[in-house]
This record gives C-alpha cells, structure tokens and sequence, in this order.
C-alpha cells in the first residue's frame, strides 16, 4: 500500500470514534470518566506537611493541594498493551470474556465474581481467561480513584484496547460508551442457557442474538471477533470422523484442512490441542476480515461458523463482509462490540462500584 493509501485507511478508521460518538445506549456516555478521577499534583505532594500543620498554624497555609485530572481510558490501554506485548491472545481472551458477560445477566461484570456455584464455574466458562488482567487495572484505578471505575467498564475499555491493538492499523482506538455498574449476582445455571454453544443452528443463533437487542449483522459481525480464537479439538471432532451421525467427515469442509485437522486431532485420542479458527498464516492473530473468505472457501472451523456461510438467512452478508476493505470491516466491527457492551447495562442508582471485582461490595444501595 502507497503511504497515501495507508494515511487515508488511517483516517478513516479514526473516523470511528466521530461516527459512533453520534449514538448512545442507555444511560452510557462517552468519555463518562473525563473529569472523575483526580490526584494530588506532582507539585504539591511536599506540600502536604503544610496540609497537616495548618490547623496548628493558622493562616499560614490557606490553599489546599491542586489536583490534576487522571485518564482513566489511559491507564487501562497501558495494562493491555504490556498484557499483549507479553501474550498476544489476550486479545482474543478479553473479547471471549466480554462476550461470555454481557449475554449472561447483561454487561454487569457478573462473570468475576468467584461465588458458590457462580457463571465463572459454568462449564462454558471454564476456558475463558483474562481474569488477572482485569485484576491488575482494577487494582491500579482503586490505587489512584477508589470507588470510581466499574469492573464492567474495565472490562469494555479493555476489550476495546486489545481490539485496537490486533488491527491492521494500530494505534486508532475507537470510541466506547462508559458508566456501568458491577451487578450483585452470578449464577453458574444462566451460562449454560445463554450462551451459545458451538452446535447451534442459525435460526437459534439468530433468535439469541435478537433476544439481546442484536441484529443478524451484528451476530455476523460478533462471531468474526473468531478470527483471532481457538478451540479444542473436542468441539470439532464429529465435523471430522462423525459429521451428523455419517460415521464420515463433513462432505463439505475443504479437503486439505479436513486433513490438517485430522492430523491435529486423531480419531480416538481425545487430544487437547488447541485450533487457530482463522487459518490464514499472517492473520490468526489479528482482527480483520480474512475469516469471512475463508467460511466462503468451506475453510470454517466451527459449525457454526461455517453454516455463516452456508445459511440463506447471512451468507449475502458474510460475501459481503469479506469484500469490504480492512477499514470498513474495522469500523463495523466497532459498531458490533458497542452494542454488544449495552446489552442489560445496570447504570445510575442499579447496581454498585466493586472494590474488588471478585467479591461484591459489603454493602448494597437501595435501589
């Protein structure tokens, strides 16, 4: 690509944040946390003492300490960059997190919390990760502003973060809407009825995705967040020695990956190793739109990613998915995961600031 051409893909991406900045869902605001955080400027931390001896002396320290504005938006990009600077599939960690939280219960943070019998317990949860990570941002924004930033704002922030990074064009952030709060329950049972499971058929798929606001689009677009997952090979092994109950592979996977997945996964052996579900050699790790030509190719993965392609009710708009340029696929992408961080937000007086994500506060609101 020409450096005219790169600045203009550039732009446009950038554009993103001015085109999603005209929508809004719920009660959720962009940049909620511009003026809620704050510290002691640098330049008056010696003066403190003074703080302490003016009662003692009084009239000679009259002015209290300024305060400078903390961003809170930039201290959770700096923990996710170290975070994929050291592991890059955070980045498919953080939107497998997010995703797994916000269709169960809503976007309320429900998913950390370590309880009895709890959605972080659930078997379709027993593989989502990125826990520690939230831990750390949590950890540094109560050190800086306690009482202030949501779990489940950490967690959208974050997602939106790792997203950026794993682009084509890095470096341009979109924009997401903030000002959640932590919900007070989670209950392993509603994971195992709201999420979607690999074997889902499209209509039920599509049904789920509307019961939380979402339309076919969104779910098309939402499902390619795959391009930078993995799965096990026990979630593909009747699409290779036992396609409905043949006793034979899917006639309709792409016969050379068919192979490739056999030899990763042999017949019987009940192997653990984990599959890239973007195949492509220079893009499983990054978020674009290699996924989709891919399904076109018979190259998916997942059942359900393949019957993308395959379903009369999306297969016009996995086509047209995959010819869209790097930029417009970003910038739809964003449009997805914004909705999907407003599906059952609790905001206002619903719902509380966890000091710890894991624990929910001693104390409840009324409401």
């Amino acid at each position: 690509m020409t450096s005219s051409g790169a600045f203009m893909g550039m732009l446009v991406l950038g554009l993103v944040m001015t085109s999603l900045a005209g929508q809004s869902y719920g009660e959720l605001e962009y940049e909620y946390y511009k003026d809620k955080c704050s510290v002691i400027a640098e330049d008056q931390k010696t003066g403190l003492l003074s703080g302490l001896l003016s009662p003692l002396l009084p009239g000679l320290f009259s002015s209290p300490p300024r305060k400078e504005l903390v961003d809170v938006e930039d201290i959770v990009a700096q923990e996710v960059k170290k975070a994929f600077i050291y592991d890059n599939s955070i980045v498919a960690a953080l939107l497998r997190l997010q995703f797994h939280d916000c269709f169960v219960n809503g976007c309320d943070a429900s998913i950390l919390l370590e309880v009895k019998n709890s959605e972080k317990d659930a078997i379709p949860n027993k593989s989502v990760r990125g826990y520690e990570l939230i831990d750390i941002i949590k950890a540094r924004l109560e050190n800086t502003c306690p009482g202030v930033v949501s779990c489940a704002d950490i967690i959208a922030m974050a997602t939106r973060d790792a997203i950026s990074l794993a682009t084509p064009y890095t470096g341009n952030r979109f924009s997401v809407q903030t000002g959640r709060k932590d919900g007070f329950e989670s209950i392993g049972t509603n994971a195992l009825t709201e999420l979607p499971p690999p074997t889902i058929s499209m209509q039920d798929s599509i049904n789920l995705f509307s019961r939380k606001g979402l339309t076919i689009t969104d779910m098309v677009y939402l499902l390619g967040g795959h391009t930078v997952g993995v799965t096990h090979c026990a979630f593909i092994e009747d699409r290779l020695y036992n396609y409905s109950s043949t006793r034979k592979p899917d006639p309709n996977m792409d016969i050379n990956l068919l192979q490739t997945l056999q030899s990763r996964c042999p017949q019987g052996l009940r192997s653990n190793n984990t599959i890239d579900l973007d195949q492509g050699p220079s893009s499983s790790l990054k978020v674009d739109n290699s996924y989709y030509n891919q399904l076109l190719s018979n190259k998916g993965i997942l059942q359900v990613d393949q019957d993308l392609a395959s379903s009369g009710l999306t297969n016009t708009t996995v086509e047209a998915i995959a010819k869209s340029s790097y930029e417009e696929f970003n910038r739809n992408f964003a449009e997805a995961i914004v909705k999907l961080q407003a599906v059952g937000v609790l905001t206002g007086t619903q719902g509380q600031i966890r000091s710890s994500c894991r624990a929910v506060n001693a104390y409840k609101p009324s409401l």
